[in-house]
């Protein structure tokens, strides 16, 4: 069962993963951004979910031959057809770009079932056809070699490495075209929260400084002036 509630999804719809980052950073979390990935098509709406994990390890040819797909329980058919609505498929690949993670077909089908998203830290064959899609994808790069060349799946829904980031199952995924941010599921409604004010707060300084303003007492919020100023600005939005 989902723990994250409507509303905290909502929140992060709106909230950015540079935002979020700092917040994180407040509470002592430095390395939550996933290292290397961006999203195939800029502009979509931002990715939002609780994670649902897939993980390669390195093929071993005896064990990894293309008849493995015949088996209706091989994992990375399994997972596809298991991940959640709502959430964000988050594959494992080592960093290993050299074979693809997925294709167009099992991002369809990700697609179609209602999952928020998928992320990889390698990357996708039939990555134009991917982009066009209306679902959010990233990745490290395109690549066109299917995954039993390099990657074997193993595990379903279990803490992962993804770019240098620990994910584990439930763990808030939010993507922009920044890339791609984790929270942990227990600090995601305290995060959602503070970053909506620490969103609207950015707003007034950006509106501030295009105005003419110093950042000088203004960003960082040291000036308490301005901070009676942005009280007024906030009650009236």
């Amino acid at each position: 069962m989902s723990s994250l509630s409507d509303a905290t999804r909502e929140k992060f719809k709106s909230i950015s993963t540079a935002t979020v980052a700092t917040c994180l950073f407040k509470k002592g979390l430095k390395n939550q951004f996933i290292q290397g990935v961006k999203p195939l098509q800029k502009g979509r709406p931002n990715m939002v979910g609780e994670a649902f994990t897939l993980r390669y390890i390195p093929a071993r040819e005896d064990l990894n031959p293309i008849t493995v797909f015949k088996d209706k329980n091989h994992p990375q058919r399994v997972a596809v057809e298991q991940c959640p609505e709502g959430s964000v498929m988050v594959i494992d690949s080592r960093k290993d770009a050299r074979a693809a993670s997925a294709g167009s077909i099992l991002v369809t089908r990700l697609m179609v079932r209602g999952s928020a998203g998928i992320v990889t830290d390698g990357g996708f064959r039939d990555s134009a056809e991917i982009a066009a899609l209306d679902f959010s994808s990233y990745h490290h790069t395109p690549s066109a070699p299917t995954n039993l060349t390099l990657h074997q799946a193993l595990d379903i829904n279990v803490p992962i490495g993804c770019g240098d980031v620990a994910v584990f199952p439930g763990d808030v995924i939010l993507g922009d075209d920044d890339g791609v941010m984790v929270i942990p599921a227990h600090l995601a409604d305290e995060v959602a929260e503070e970053c909506t004010e620490m969103t609207l707060f950015e707003n007034f300084v950006l509106e501030q400084v295009q105005n003419g303003k110093s950042i000088v007492g203004l960003y960082p919020l040291t000036d308490e002036k301005i901070r009676s100023e942005f009280g007024v600005w906030k009650e009236g939005k």
